[in-house]
């Protein structure tokens, strides 16, 4: 399984997915604004934990420079609602249990895990500018440190 990596300048591909509540949400609503759109694996794990209240940290000073911030995993809307509830989430977390979206932003494909080789959500992060281009695409991110170096990248 190849995945398809996007890169800046590429059309950021359109989704809509529904939130923690079932409400669906798309990416087109968001045009006008630069939007962090992010991929991580599970949610209510300890890696997914500490990214997720990294961003809902660092909402204030995003949303003050003008950026919106969308988490997507394959997980249902009733378990984005537990992990919202229970870490104070202030963001919409999306759900792709098919994995349509994910593997659009090639965030699904093979990785390693402890050392073997599988097939799951690769830790990724896209800045997508006003127009819907990807802006910035990274890809293996690691959960600790990463909102840090992204502020530092937009500047906020």
């Amino acid at each position: 399984m190849t995945e398809q990596r996007l890169q800046p300048g590429d059309v950021a591909p359109e989704f809509t997915l529904p939130d923690a509540d079932g409400k669906p949400v798309s990416l087109s609503s968001y045009r006008g604004r630069r939007v962090i759109v992010y991929f991580y694996p599970a949610a209510m794990t300890p890696g997914c934990t500490k990214e997720a209240v990294g961003f809902r940290d660092a909402l204030p000073a995003l949303e003050e420079a003008g950026v919106d911030v969308l988490g997507v995993s394959p997980d249902e809307p009733a378990k984005l609602a537990k992990f919202r509830d229970r870490d104070e989430l202030t963001f919409p977390l999306l759900s792709d249990p098919d994995t349509k979206v994910l593997q659009a932003y090639g965030a699904y494909g093979e990785k390693k895990l402890y050392g073997k080789t599988m097939i799951g959500v690769i830790r990724s992060t896209f800045i997508i500018d006003a127009d819907g281009k990807v802006e910035k695409a990274f890809y293996n991110v690691k959960a600790t440190g990463h909102v840090e170096r992204l502020l530092k990248e937009l500047g906020v």
